[in-house]
């Protein structure tokens, strides 16, 4: 049953932000701190799961597999990327109900060729937009629930410019899309352009170091964006308090003199990983063994 919060959401005007999640513990934590959505990062899910670069190497069984897990395991709805929708039309036909079925709330599908590239680096080439409209059709017509929602995204933008880009993204509206997704922006002006021009829910992409620029969230709404997805804030935050605290014990030996602030701490960990519901539960079965043993003697 797909989750009707997303699509709720969007009618309703309320803006969306979602943090990018990439493992199970990244999504236990952002999962009870509240948000509208999650975002299953390809680029983290991938460099996680995987140690490799996000340049199409992930196959449709490692992402579904992967973003199934947090989805099923978590309670705010999750919007997940599926790149290219891993190949042609009947790949997308394939890619559509499985991501449905994991439990994801909204599939995000591009327009680049196979094998994709991260949006925020070089090389990055885009498919004939009328091969686009059909994969979104078909996008369209897999889902068994409206409810699930489509994201499509163009990364026209950086190869062929924001003309371009623009105009994929108006009729990516007009072939069925739920939201529009026009990857890598460089300025402001040309956020505003989109937000003007797209007459269908928008998404934002805000990416640390990337190559647009990062607004607030407020200003994202004014000038008509729906939802803003930060993917690589938690996996960058992750992997640079790894580098200093494994550092830390190679040059000493030892974790001691480590600040507490850089530990989430042990029973802290072990609260979100759900040990006091495990503890309770052989509790109450021990309890119940004994009072078994003692009938068994009577």
């Amino acid at each position: 049953m797909a989750d009707s919060r997303l699509r709720t959401a969007l009618q309703t005007g309320q803006f969306i932000v979602a943090p990018g999640v990439f493992d199970m513990i990244s999504a236990k934590v952002a999962d009870g701190m509240g948000f509208p959505a999650l975002y299953g990062t390809g680029y983290g899910t991938v460099a996680a799961n995987l140690g490799l670069a996000d340049v199409g190497l992930a196959t449709y069984t490692d992402m579904v597999t992967h973003l199934g897990q947090i989805a099923r395991a978590s309670s705010t709805p999750l919007i997940a990327d599926a790149d290219t929708g891993y190949g042609g039309l009947l790949n997308v036909r394939h890619t559509v109900p499985g991501y449905e079925a994991a439990g994801i709330a909204a599939i995000q599908i591009e327009d680049q060729e196979s094998p994709k590239k991260c949006g925020h680096t070089p090389g990055r080439r885009v498919i004939p937009v009328e091969e686009m409209l059909l994969k979104i059709e078909v996008a369209v017509q897999s889902r068994s629930n409206p409810d699930f929602l489509v994201i499509a995204r163009t990364d026209a933008r950086t190869s062929l410019g924001i003309d371009e880009a623009i105009r994929r993204g108006k009729l990516f509206a007009k072939a069925g899309a739920d939201v529009v997704f026009v990857e890598s922006p460089e300025t402001e002006e040309e956020m505003l352009r989109i937000g003007g021009e797209i007459d269908a829910p928008l998404l934002a992409n805000m990416v640390e170091g990337g190559r647009t620029p990062l607004l607030p969230a407020k200003r994202l709404a004014e000038i008509g964006y729906n939802i803003a997805i930060y993917p690589a804030v938690g996996f960058l935050a992750i992997t640079a308090a790894l580098d200093r605290v494994y550092s830390h014990l190679h040059k000493h030996g030892d974790s001691t003199g480590l600040p507490t602030s850089e530990s989430y701490g042990f029973g802290r960990m072990c609260d979100l990983m759900g040990f006091p519901d495990a503890w309770a539960f052989d509790r109450k079965w021990a309890e119940r063994m004994e009072q078994l043993q003692a009938e068994m003697k009577s």
